[in-house]
């Protein structure tokens, strides 16, 4: 499967796990990125802790969510949507983003798969 045909397969399956149906029209600017990240052996609730304490305050942010990866002990998926990619670049000067980032970075074993995507609505986002 090619790369462009896989973002849209990702795409839909975001919005569709945001847990609407969603639209048919166009993008207003949103950002979307799913992300994998790798703990190291044993830290991996550590990590959770440490994202989801230092991202609570982010302005722009309309969905940030941390999963476990049930087929990896070590593994996380982030899905986040923005009102903007802008906002999603302003938040990582943010302090209580830097700070987790800095806190986290001894236990980041490595980075998975990585999708940007364009949501366009769904339950809980902006119609």
């Amino acid at each position: 499967m090619d790369i462009e045909r896989r973002e849209l397969m990702v795409g839909a399956m975001a919005a569709v796990a945001l847990g609407g149906a969603v639209e048919a029209k166009e993008a207003r600017g949103m950002y979307g990125l799913i992300g994998k990240m790798l703990a190291k052996p044993g830290e991996r609730d550590a990590l959770i802790a440490i994202l989801m304490d230092g991202t609570g305050a982010m302005p722009g942010c309309l969905s940030y969510v941390i999963a476990r990866d049930p087929t990896h002990p070590d593994a996380i998926w982030v899905t986040e949507v923005w009102d903007s990619q802008a906002s999603h670049q302003a938040s990582l000067q943010l302090p209580g983003v830097q700070k987790a980032i800095a806190r986290a970075r001894s236990i980041i074993a490595g980075f998975g798969e990585r999708f940007e995507t364009q949501p366009v609505g769904g339950h809980g986002l902006p119609a």
